[in-house]
């Protein structure tokens, strides 16, 4: 099989912010970055690589702050579409040894796949038949058999390539508009999104749904929590100072919000960080 780019050294894995504890995962897993071929690019950020072993060792639970992306995973003994989940930060349990490939989507990237709005897989898991015509339990052990995880990573990135649309160029649009809601912190509100993209509130609110799966007031929260767990995991944090720069009424609706998705209260979820010890609370059974 010719492995293309894939063979390269994987890129590292990046920002970690939307990675909860870093300092705790740095050392229980190991996680890397892969190139998606030319004809994957218009739909695919990235696929990437978690491999671990914990053999004789307690199991791992690690936890990720949502994110604005539909992710297709390959894991030992399992393969799904995981949507964009509203409610919580996702939890994945690592024991004995593996090793999971997935492909994280652009926002919108999934919608020339399928027929029907993104939302369908909003707060599910589905199987990976849903988004994709893949034997998901075959391409799950051939991960888990490959040789080292580039060379998996472009087992599956083969495997999706000849079932690629055509691109569609509203995925640079949403794309685009997502990325400002991440990289400029003056974007509050649905309302300042919509103008920024031309068009009104409620159209803003269609085209998310159909090509991302959440309404726009969602990407500006996902965003700031974000920031927020950046924040806490890299020092000393003003969170007075940090609600009103991000747009909370105040630091009381930033500490609810942090808390209901991520499990916790900033400040205690800060000085877990840095201590690089868990909070057991934080963490569920």
């Amino acid at each position: 099989m010719n492995f293309g780019d894939n063979r390269r050294v994987p890129e590292p894995a990046g920002d970690p912010r939307g990675i909860l504890q870093p300092r705790a995962g740095a050392a229980a897993f190991g996680m890397a970055r892969h190139h998606a071929s030319a004809g994957l690019v218009p739909f695919v950020d990235h696929l990437w690589s978690v491999e671990w072993d914990r053999t004789d060792l307690p199991v791992h639970v690690q936890r990720i702050l949502p994110n604005p992306s539909v992710h297709l995973s390959f894991e030992p003994g399992l393969s799904r579409v995981t949507g964009l989940s509203r409610r919580a930060a996702f939890e994945y349990r690592l024991t004995g040894a593996g090793r999971v490939v997935g492909v994280r989507f652009r926002p919108g990237g999934v919608r020339p796949w399928i027929i029907g709005p993104v939302s369908v897989f909003t707060d599910r898991e589905a199987p990976v038949a849903e988004l994709v015509p893949l034997d998901g339990g075959a391409l799950s052990a051939a991960v888990q058999s490959a040789p080292d995880a580039a060379a998996a990573a472009a087992l599956v990135d083969a495997a999706l390539l000849p079932l690629a649309p055509a691109p569609d160029p509203t995925v640079d649009r949403v794309a685009g508009l997502v990325e400002a809601v991440q990289r400029d912190p003056s974007i509050r509100r649905a309302a300042d999104l919509a103008e920024l993209a031309g068009l009104g509130v409620r159209s803003l609110q269609r085209l998310c749904a159909e090509w991302v799966g959440v309404g726009p007031t969602w990407l500006v929260r996902c965003a700031r929590l974000h920031e927020a767990a950046g924040r806490a995991a890299g020092g000393p944090v003003a969170w007075a100072e940090l609600a009103a720069e991000l747009g909370y009424a105040d630091q009381s609706h930033l500490v609810r919000d942090f808390a209901r998705v991520i499990g916790e209260p900033p400040a205690r979820y800060a000085r877990s960080v840095r201590s690089g010890r868990p909070q057991p609370a934080a963490v569920s059974p």
